[in-house]
């Protein structure tokens, strides 16, 4: 007798060429069939004075289920190594930010900042592509500074680092450690590749800066047929740049939610569901001096209200891991230097506490950034992150090349994903 058979397909061999559309959930494919190779780095203290790195990247020789991790001692100083960070991003403040022109550019006028007052350096691209010249030096004097050693281990994991960095094939890196660097900052070495451009891990690869942990479990929203989103704002920067622009893109493709306040938004916190997709700050960041030698980061919306890492600590700790509470939004923290972290042991800065708090991700500066790139910056990002299709490291580096073939600025490799690289707006949870 005929009987039906239970078919379970376990692989798809056709790389989902099977004529069924790509289901709600599933993560999108780049053009070419599969997603870009993972290379994990992980920097750690081994000592006090003492850093060792690990990195582990495909290797087709290998068994992909039991990849090969490199590891060896460097040589620089974990003291040291912080320092050159620092110095890295008051060059980009130095040369970018904060430059002001001696009135040789065109059409710029004598003591003006011609990086700063508009996104779109076109008319400006030789001093643009000089300025990016000079940035992919340092930024490959970082990387260089930071693998540099007379170590036989040392020397066989930079040839091997260096290899996967500035290979053709474009990677998803995830950097873990509790040394923050601006990663999409740093570089390979300009005189290799064929424009400055082209050095910046940023423009060459996905990048995040991410931390080892568990996931945890949050309450689900369900299925739902639209965004919720957040716009947490100081109104004074109402009329910056494509402000009003992102207000407008935010209220037509979701659910919106306005804060001017921060008695507002910390009155959201303290609830134990937070059901937005995105949490979008335009207002300022800076550095508040919070004990003897710990100066923290503090965002300010238009009232008086600091929020800083202990203050979101403080509202939502006592949900942190309960499955009954959610708070998972993807966050664009767009005010000056968010994206730097406090250094370990000190008190954690606004990006961390909240990635500790179940943050999908945060997207955030370097460095203070110039406002009306700020606004441009948001739009870009915002417009494809609403429409479901890419994740936010995908989006970050489409949008590092699109500011620099569009308009000369390197500014977008100053933003900086803390985890994230794989945060995509799904409506169904």
């Amino acid at each position: 007798m005929p009987q039906d058979l239970a078919v379970e397909v376990l692989r798809d061999p056709s790389h989902g060429f099977t004529g069924v559309p790509p289901q709600p959930g599933s993560t999108p494919r780049p053009p070419d069939g599969e997603p870009p190779a993972e290379l994990r780095v992980k920097l750690y203290r081994t000592s006090e004075k003492v850093l060792t790195i690990f990195a582990c990247a495909p290797d087709a020789s290998s068994d992909p289920a039991f990849p090969r991790w490199h590891e060896a001692p460097l040589e620089v100083s974990p003291d040291d190594l912080l320092e050159r960070a620092d110095r890295l991003r008051n060059r980009w403040h130095d040369l970018v930010v904060y430059y002001r022109s001696e009135g040789d550019e065109s059409g710029a006028l004598v003591g003006s900042r011609p990086f700063a007052e508009t996104a779109d350096l076109s008319e400006l691209a030789d001093r643009a592509d000089s300025v990016t010249a000079k940035l992919a030096e340092e930024g490959y004097d970082l990387l260089d500074v930071m693998l540099h050693g007379s170590g036989y281990d040392l020397g066989r994991f930079r040839e091997f680092l260096l290899t996967a960095l500035a290979g053709k094939e474009t990677l998803r890196i995830s950097f873990d450690s509790r040394l923050y660097l601006p990663w999409p900052m740093l570089a390979v070495d300009p005189a290799a590749c064929a424009t400055p451009w082209e050095a910046f891990l940023g423009h060459r690869h996905q990048v995040e800066q991410t931390t080892t942990g568990y996931p945890w479990d949050h309450a689900p929203l369900g299925q739902r047929d639209l965004a919720t989103t957040s716009l947490n704002k100081d109104d004074s920067l109402d009329r910056v740049g494509r402000a009003r622009e992102v207000h407008k893109l935010l209220e037509q493709r979701s659910r919106l939610i306005v804060r001017s306040r921060g008695s507002d938004l910390l009155h959201a916190l303290a609830g134990p569901v937070l059901n937005e997709d995105v949490m979008y700050f335009w207002c300022h960041g800076r550095m508040v001096q919070s004990g003897p030698s710990t100066p923290g980061l503090s965002i300010r919306l238009s009232d008086d209200e600091h929020i800083d890492g202990p203050v979101v600590s403080r509202k939502r700790r006592r949900f942190r891991h309960d499955s009954r509470a959610r708070f998972k939004p993807f966050v664009l923290l767009n005010a000056c230097g968010t994206a730097r972290a406090a250094a370990p042991g000190r008190l954690k800065h606004l990006g961390q506490e909240l990635i500790d708090m179940g943050a999908d991700g945060v997207l955030a500066p370097q460095i203070d950034m110039p406002q009306e790139f700020a606004t441009e910056y948001a739009y870009a990002f915002l417009d494809l992150y609403l429409t479901g299709r890419y994740t936010a490291g995908e989006i970050s580096r489409l949008l590092v090349r699109r500011f620099a073939s569009e308009f000369r600025n390197p500014l977008a490799l100053a933003y900086s994903l803390h985890c994230g690289i794989d945060s995509r707006l799904r409506l169904v949870s």
